[in-house]
């Protein structure tokens, strides 16, 4: 996918927290719990772009130049401005309050690294599921690996420039076979605004499902 990290610094950490050299934001003394989230999606969807857009650290990244070897294994022919793959993992850190902090884990989309999925889903609350709506069909097993590991998610939709018009969240949501109590959102992964509301969308979502009164609660 064609796109890159938004230019907009990082907001300082909760409670205010200096911003480092590289405008980087220092982890918090009083830090006490750490929370695993896990974005998932196929290939050239913009995990990494998400990753790089909203995390408060510059992220660690094992994107590398995609040679000739790929050729034949990658699908690359509605990604063809793509020139890099990650080929571990994304990773990334967002400060929730003074006493919270939530590390994301970008998973590579192709098929051939897979086997690292399971790992990263260990000890994760939730996940992301990057959709392209030009691709829908790589989705499919994200989704099924992710209801397999009974794992909570939300959907968020990768909106970017494209040609022709995009189907709407209701004709994604029926194209994916979603459940109506999985969160379908829109997103664009250049923007910190946009992926932070992602993450605060997957969040509630998870409160909900520990605790099912707080979304009543939340509607008074």
């Amino acid at each position: 996918m064609d796109s890159k990290p938004s230019d907009q610094p990082a907001a300082p950490g909760a409670g205010g927290a200096p911003a480092g050299p590289a405008g980087e934001v220092p982890l918090r003394r009083t830090v006490r719990d750490a929370l695993k989230i896990v974005i998932v999606g196929g290939f050239g969807v913009g995990k990494t772009t998400m990753v790089g857009s909203v995390s408060e650290i510059r992220p660690l990244s094992t994107e590398e130049v995609m040679t000739e070897v790929g050729v034949g294994i990658d699908d690359v022919a509605r990604v063809s401005d793509k020139r890099t793959t990650t080929v571990a993992f994304d990773f990334g850190r967002i400060s929730l309050d003074d006493h919270r902090v939530l590390y994301l884990f970008g998973a590579p989309g192709q098929q051939r690294f897979w086997f690292i999925w399971d790992q990263l889903f260990s000890g994760s609350l939730g996940a992301v599921v990057m959709v392209d709506t030009r691709r829908l069909e790589d989705s499919f097993y994200p989704l099924d690996r992710l209801e397999h590991h009974r794992m909570p998610f939300v959907v968020a939709v990768n909106r970017f420039d494209g040609p022709g018009p995009q189907p709407s969240l209701e004709r994604v949501r029926d194209a994916l076979s979603l459940p109506g109590n999985v969160p379908l959102v829109d997103c664009d992964a250049r923007l910190r605004e946009s992926c932070k509301g992602v993450l605060i969308t997957l969040v509630r979502h998870l409160a909900t499902l520990h605790d099912p009164t707080a979304l009543q609660e939340a509607a008074q």
